[in-house]
Order: structure tokens, then sequence, then C-alpha cells
């Protein structure tokens, strides 16, 4: 799981910016929303402008060198903050992997470049290499002891070169070290506005009609548009090239992209993601920017609600305060963010927060706005 997330000089954040999942309020509702002590379904509120989608991306950065995922190269072109005096981004992972503390701090000084990197697991640094100061990388991991420790490509991370080329003794820190890739490489965004895109899991396009059919989804996929309130029946038909979904309506089909808002897509494109998230073994960690920025307010509750039943550790960002609720969620899962910081409603206030209090009021009132 991601335990704790900072970031600075990058895009908007300019000062340490730290997103905090490990403080938790001890609320005896909706546990199922916390997870060793550590949150597993967070909602983030904040004002246009202040940072929420560069938080995705600052989360994501970590696809491009870690993994063979598809990346944004697009959303990264404006790397660093423009007011910070320094020439590299910093940023700080912490994972609880295999109840161990898993820590990965490193720095670039754009999208490509990796100028330091530094893991530590269990409290014990395993990997350091400094590429301003030393051209060797120091490794502590067994098995890695007639590793070559200098690497010339400064786009390739020492934690990918070790991966791709050790052969590792099988004790519990390389364990940890392995499953800490198999986290990173199961991370996946994504978002559905005018154009949908995503970053991890896998790389390339796919069909994604196409792939529920593939996967015998066409039945529960239809019974999650009726549940979401769109009242409809869906038919798979084989064209000359391949098979595809249509609206059955009776005595005419019409292809799903055709008849589709724009709102119905975007459940489309989250049932995709969806298929994937329910086989809990492909996705370790979910991030949807606006996730329901086309959604009704009761199928908003309703998407919160299936990933809350696939365990998975997720993020979603939104302005939809109908779905702040303690029947949902809790307060020390709902987080505001501003552009120098973000906090859980818990700790936004000094009064005692109960499952009774209405926090969408509390919220519209300005309970929780901090000076």
């Amino acid at each position: 799981m991601l335990t704790r997330f900072s970031v600075a000089n990058f895009k908007n954040f300019n000062k340490k910016f730290e997103f905090d999942l490990s403080d938790t309020s001890g609320y005896n509702f909706n546990t199922e929303c916390i997870k060793n002590n550590i949150v597993n379904c967070a909602l983030i509120y904040g004002h246009n402008g202040v940072g929420k989608s560069n938080l995705a991306y600052a989360i994501f950065d970590i696809i491009e060198h870690l993994t063979d995922g598809d990346g944004r190269d697009s959303e990264y072109e404006n790397y660093l903050n423009a007011y910070n005096d320094s020439d590299f981004a910093e940023f700080q992972f912490e994972f609880l992997i295999n109840s161990n503390k898993v820590i990965y701090n490193y720095r670039k000084t754009d999208y490509k470049k990796i100028i330091y990197e530094k893991l530590s697991i269990d409290e014990k640094e395993v990997v350091l290499y400094d590429r301003i100061k030393d051209s060797n990388a120091i490794i502590k991991l067994k098995g890695t002891e007639t590793l070559k420790s200098e690497i010339s490509n400064d786009e390739l991370s020492i934690l990918k070169y070790i991966k791709n080329n050790a052969e590792l003794d099988d004790d519990s820190i390389n364990q940890t070290f392995k499953d800490f890739f198999s986290f990173v490489e199961s991370m996946l965004y994504f978002r559905s506005l005018r154009q949908t895109s995503y970053m991890g899991l896998e790389s390339g396009k796919r069909d994604i009609f196409n792939y529920i059919i593939e996967q015998g989804e066409s039945e529960e996929f239809e019974l999650f548009l009726n549940e979401a309130g769109i009242s409809c029946k869906l038919v798979v038909m084989e064209n000359i090239e391949k098979k595809t979904l249509y609206f059955d309506f009776g005595d005419k089909y019409i292809p799903f992209v055709n008849a589709a808002s724009m709102g119905t897509i975007a459940l489309a494109v989250f049932y995709y993601w969806f298929i994937r998230v329910k086989q809990t073994d492909k996705v370790s960690f979910l991030f949807i920017d606006e996730f329901d920025a086309f959604y009704h307010h009761a199928l908003s509750k309703l998407v919160v609600n299936k990933l809350k039943s696939t365990n998975i550790q997720f993020v979603l960002t939104t302005h939809n305060t109908s779905i702040l609720s303690n029947d949902i969620l809790r307060p020390d899962c709902y987080f505001v963010m501003d552009k120098e910081s973000i906090s859980p409603l818990s700790k936004r206030t000094e009064k005692e927060l109960r499952e009774a209090h209405n926090i969408e009021k509390m919220y519209k009132a300005g309970s929780f706005d901090v000076e």
C-alpha cells in the first residue's frame, strides 16, 4: 500500500508537498475504508487550479522509469516549478510491502533524466545512487555482488537495472524488493473527460468494448448500466472485422458508441478498468482524476461503493459534495487540498466528528477551512 508521498519543485508544487495516507483517526464506522491503519479509500476535494491533477502526475511519475507501462509524456513537458531555483524535482514514496516500510526517494531534472535514487527496506538502506557525487552505486541486496555499479545511461533507473540483471538471493529483503516492483507495475491512473487517458499497468491501446466482450462481461456491463439508471439492453453482434456492442431496441440495433452519451461512454471506460480492478492481482493502487465529471450524484455514490467492494486502494478527485457523507466513507478518508497542503477533514477542525454529523453541510459552511 501507498502510505505517504511527497514532492517538491514539480509543476505547481514549489516547496515540499506531502500527501499522508497513514494519518487515520480511529473511527469505528466504515472500517473497511482503512487497511493496516492506512487510508484505503480516499476522495480529494479542492478548488480548480490547486493541483489535484498534478498530484496524480507526481505520483505516477514513478511509472516512467520503473515500469514498461504507458506514461503520458505530453503531461510532463513543463516539469519543474517556475518559481523554484533548483534544477531537479524530488519525489519520496513510502509503501507498506509485506509488513515492511519501503521508502523510495529519487530526483529528476526532467521526466526522463534521473540523478539520484535511494531505496530503504525495513529501515535499511539497500540502494543508493547519487550520480552527481559518485559514478558508482551502492547496492546492498544479496545476489548483486558481481553486478556492475556504474550506469552511463541517466534515463535508466538503478532499481530497474538491478531487477532486470541480478539473480537475487531468496531472502525477505529481496522478496520485498520484488514485491515493491510488482506494486508499482500494477499502479493505474485514468480519467475520462473530453479525451480518455491512462498511465501505468499496461502499454498500448485496447478497444474497450472488444475487451468487455472478450472477458465475457457483456451481460454484467448491461446490469451495471441499468443499476446506474441507464435503462438499456445490449447485444453482441459480429461484423466483418470484429464483435462489438450494440444497443438492442427490439426491431433496431445501434452501435453502442454511436448512441451512447458522454456520461455513458465515461461509464464504459470506468467499467473497462473496473474489470481489471476486480481481478485483484492486476491493480495495486488506483487513481481516478475527476472520476464523476459526467455522473449524476447517485451514480457517483454507486461507483465509490463498487470500488470499495474490490478492497483495492484508491484515490479519487471530485467536486461533488453530495458524496461527502459518513454513509459512504469517513472524515479521515475525505481530503481537502489547497496549493500549499492536503489534509483529511478529521484534521481540519477541532470539533470531534461523529458518524451522525452532516459533513457535507459542514464543508459548505466553511467548517473545514484552515487559515
